[in-house]
């Protein structure tokens, strides 16, 4: 592993210990150039499908694209960075599992819907009145007539 601090290739590894319920392992390195430490993490590299667009272009799974979504909903609001991830994490692995070479980006925004509507509620409208292009308050509305008919309906 090449160190972040001076590019040295030799390291040896401190301690190594599970994450994210044994999904991931984290190595904490010390470089044997420069004897500083760093974290790397290393997990199963999944084959993700390729993701249809709206125009037919086709481009690599992005995980940091749901992320990112997912944190101009929910920016302002009370839900942390752990949450966002652990929100990537269920919607990347209901995905993996469809077991799909491609997949259109509508199924991946509404996956991210999904998340979102179990994480925070206005997010979940902010999310929705971008990717479902709103055209007016109407639309909006309606969004959230549902919204509250689900709530009384719990």
């Amino acid at each position: 592993m090449k160190c972040p601090f001076c590019d040295e290739l030799e390291d040896k590894v401190v301690d190594s210990r599970m994450a994210k319920e044994g999904e991931v392992i984290r190595r904490r390195r010390e470089c044997i150039g420069c004897r500083r430490r760093y974290t790397t993490y290393e997990r199963v590299e999944e084959i993700l499908p390729v993701v249809v667009k709206k125009d037919g272009r086709r481009e690599s799974f992005d995980r940091a694209k749901i992320i990112s979504g997912i944190k101009k909903a929910c920016e302002k609001r009370p839900v942390s960075t752990a949450t966002i991830e652990d929100a990537a994490d269920r919607i990347e692995k209901r995905i993996q599992e469809m077991g799909e070479s491609e997949i259109k980006s509508l199924v991946v925004g509404e996956e991210v819907m999904k998340g979102l509507h179990q994480l925070d509620q206005v997010a979940y409208v902010r999310f929705a009145s971008v990717y479902r292009e709103f055209k007016d308050i109407d639309q909006f509305m309606d969004e959230l007539k549902v919204l509250a008919q689900q709530r009384r309906e719990r």
